[in-house]
């Protein structure tokens, strides 16, 4: 156990650092605010530290004391922090705040710094040290500008943890693994399956399984469910020595009402507005933030660099946040109050929002935030000083919503949907985007991936497959929900295991090795992630051939010469000698071929390659022509200049 040394408590919690909490600049709260082990005088112990203004009284309860209230009352301030050291205590106490309201109520809190807690249906806060463990990914956090950079290889496996595989356990039957397991189980399968980072959803402490981790109790303390503190660390360690980046799913958009967490903190909503009109999200049933308060803009603020600085994170995917820009956000007329200049924008949320992405990318060069924005909010991916938000990434709802709903209809009826698959190129460059297929669009009645797509079972494969690389081929960055890189049938169920008994068919082994090439392919090919954010990376051939439902276009690299062509027929017809222009002349190498019966497709294709011929198309003085398989999307490369095919 590391023990931290100060002589004088007043060195610790200083009038600099009630300042800066009361400015709303803090940025390290958490090293002041909440339980923390000391050495005083020789005496060891643990001081105490709670934002309570408008508490008549607080005290430290937990077994150590019998949970007496009498026992060990704080120490109140001018600055509305309440501290105290007891000596005797340590690592490993469970605790909570005793806060007695300026009525006769009084409320038994847990800590709103504190740094773990308790295991549901329990609500103590619990003493932690953080300093205790070694880390091991100095080389990973060294390089991490680099790894993360935009023209690198981003494909994100978003992963539930509690619901992602199970184990059989004699004594707690079926059980979801623990930190270290998952490390021991699911780094080895990400590796596998080429991903590059791993995307968590919400670890903060929660009571509610339910809640999928979005209705946050304990927004310091990683949940108890999985093991400590220290076991988490060693989880990503673990991910970051497989050259693995981790994204926390972040929720600072509201809390829930639970009776010892923040909510009526000190006998007023100390964290959230008053009025509910400003304060309650009702479609979610909890408290929203008050962002125009300094000391809750340090608690969140001061959050994100925590998670960030104690446990390594390389980004933070923003939860809800269209919920926070707007003031109106799911409310009728005459349930929201405008803003000082009449508007629907939340002015507080919005300089949040800047305040925060600027201290994380100050502080931590390299770390993504991630909006999860649904609107048409401008330069959410723009820095603060250009009047955008800060985000370093944009999820890119738009484009996952046409392209679903493109997929789901009849192949008779997508020609007249077409712009469904065309429409997001109009502004794909407007933002930095992440093509999202997560979580929300498998839940609620909306059915699996593979469920949505139309057709009977061949067909509704085959779909996929095809959407898939599709996405891939698309720009920007790349996300997959669990479960959908095999092809789950069933919609995800959050107490459930994925059904990794259907890797026992070739249908679901197929779209598993078909997304795993994919991953490869991606990361191996500069032109498929080098230019995801400029119209230089990308190029229509024919964006308009609606009739065949066929889609054609390029991506390219940095480096001159180095693209990849791109075609997708999106119906269950082979289109033989269907003739694309393209750039130069060659033998031109399938790279891959969704259709292949690797992947347990019809095994429709081009040989391996097919070489250019003379003929001008699509504005092109050569062209190949292909035979496109059904329901497929292939890629290809030039691989020689040659009019013939090279030796292989």
């Amino acid at each position: 156990m590391t023990q931290k040394k100060h002589q004088n408590l007043s060195d610790f919690l200083t009038d600099f650092d009630k300042y800066l909490i009361g400015e709303g600049t803090h940025e390290r709260a958490f090293e002041k605010l909440g339980a923390h082990l000391v050495d005083v005088d020789g005496q060891s112990g643990v001081f105490f530290a709670v934002w309570a203004p408008n508490a008549r009284q607080v005290s430290v309860i937990g077994e150590f004391n019998g949970w007496d209230d009498q026992t060990h009352a704080m120490n109140g301030s001018g600055s509305g922090i309440w501290t105290l050291f007891i000596s005797g205590v340590g690592e490993y106490t469970v605790y909570k705040y005793r806060v007695f309201a300026q009525s006769e109520e009084w409320y038994d809190k847990s800590d709103p710094f504190g740094f773990a807690m308790e295991e549901r249906p329990r609500t103590g806060s619990v003493v932690a040290d953080l300093d205790s463990y070694k880390w091991s990914d100095t080389m990973w956090v060294s390089n991490r500008s680099k790894q993360q950079a935009f023209d690198q290889p981003i494909a994100i496996y978003e992963v539930h943890l509690s619901s992602w595989r199970k184990v059989s356990d004699e004594q707690w039957g079926l059980r979801y693994l623990n930190y270290r397991e998952l490390a021991d189980d699911l780094i080895p399968y990400v590796l596998e399956m080429g991903f590059t980072h791993i995307e968590l959803m919400p670890i903060a402490e929660h009571p509610l399984d339910a809640s999928w981790g979005y209705q946050v109790l304990g927004f310091y303390a990683p949940t108890s469910r999985f093991g400590t503190p220290q076991d988490l660390m060693y989880f990503v360690d673990m991910c970051h020595q497989n050259n693995i980046g981790v994204i926390l799913d972040w929720v600072p958009a509201h809390f829930p009402k639970d009776g010892s967490g923040l909510n009526y903190f000190d006998g007023t909503h100390l964290y959230a507005h008053s009025d509910p009109r400003q304060g309650e999200h009702k479609d979610w049933g909890t408290m929203i933030f008050n962002y125009d308060r300094n000391e809750v803009r340090s608690f969140l603020i001061s959050n994100a660099m925590f998670w960030l600085d104690k446990y390594h994170f390389d980004g933070l995917r923003v939860d809800a946040v269209a919920s926070m820009l707007y003031l109106d956000y799911s409310r009728e007329e005459g349930e929201w109050i405008p803003n000082e200049y009449g508007g629907r924008e939340n002015l507080g949320a919005i300089s949040f929002l800047r305040s925060m992405n600027e201290a994380v990318h100050t502080n931590f060069p390299g770390v993504l935030t991630v909006a999860e924005e649904s609107t048409a909010w401008p330069m959410v991916s723009r820095p603060p000083y250009m009047g955008g938000l800060g985000f370093s990434l944009k999820w890119n709802m738009g484009w996952m919503h046409d392209t679903l709903n493109y997929m789901q209809k009849d192949p008779v009826y997508r020609r007249y949907h077409h712009n469904d698959m065309t429409f997001s190129l109009l502004y794909a460059f407007n933002e930095n985007f992440v093509l999202p297929l997560s979580h929300d669009e498998v839940v609620h009645g909306k059915g699996s991936l593979l469920n949505k797509m139309s057709g009977d079972e061949w067909q509704k494969f085959a779909s996929l497959r095809a959407y898939y690389a599709f996405m891939w081929g698309h720009p920007g960055k790349k996300l997959l929900f669990m479960g959908g890189e095999f092809g789950q049938w069933q919609e995800w169920d959050f107490s459930k295991n994925l059904e990794w008994m259907a890797l026992n068919s070739s249908n679901h082994r197929g779209i598993q090795t078909f997304v795993k090439d994919l991953n490869r392919i991606y990361q191996r090919e500069p032109a498929l992630h080098q230019i995801d954010f400029e119209p230089d990376g990308f190029s229509w051939i024919d964006a308009n051939d609606s009739d065949n439902s066929v889609f054609s276009f390029i991506r390219k690299g940095k480096k001159n010469g180095d693209f990849i062509i791109v075609v997708s027929n999106m119906t269950p017809v082979v289109r033989e000698n269907y003739r694309i222009g393209v750039p130069k002349a060659g033998f031109y190498e399938e790279i891959i071929n969704s259709d292949s019966d690797f992947y347990w497709g019809s095994n429709v294709g081009n040989g391996g390659g097919i070489e250019t011929e003379p003929v001008t198309f699509h504005g092109y003085e050569q062209s190949l022509s292909l035979r496109l398989p059904p329901l497929g999307t292939i890629m290809l490369k030039l691989r020689s200049t040659k009019t013939t095919k090279p030796e292989s």
